[in-house]
């Protein structure tokens, strides 16, 4: 496992409020839009990143990271693991502070660069697992 249970910790406690949820859209059978739910249940701002940029959970979606026209914090990646590198990069990129690979969501080579880069981050776990236990 990618992330001891300090880095999810600062992760969703330490790193700000502000989420951009790569793969979120308006389906509501998608693992990505209830997790977005409950982020939103603990405090946490959700921002859609998705090619059709719809709003999501009331907020407005983007197309990219890249066209997000304020900082975001966190990045949570639900892709599939073959792209999930290439939005880690453009996370650094964007200044993020950390990234989050969901479940079944691994790429070793993106894992080091993000750390390597000074960001937090954790693979193969799920925020909406985690932050309850925190409570």
């Amino acid at each position: 496992m990618y992330g001891d249970k300090a880095t999810v910790r600062r992760i969703l406690e330490e790193s700000g409020d502000t989420w951009a949820v790569v793969g979120l859209s308006t389906n509501t059978s998608r693992a990505a839009y209830g997790v977005a739910a409950v982020l939103q249940r603990f405090g946490k701002r959700v921002v859609p990143v998705h090619p059709k940029a719809e709003t999501v959970h009331g907020e407005q979606g983007y197309a990219s990271l890249a066209e997000i026209p304020f900082p975001v914090d966190v990045v949570d990646v639900f892709v599939n693991s073959e792209l999930a590198g290439a939005v880690a990069d453009e996370a650094v990129a964007a200044g993020a502070k950390a990234v989050w690979f969901q479940l079944g969501v691994v790429d070793e080579g993106a894992y080091d660069r993000t750390r390597a880069a000074g960001l937090a981050m954790v693979m193969d776990r799920c925020p909406a697992i985690e932050i309850p236990q925190l409570r």
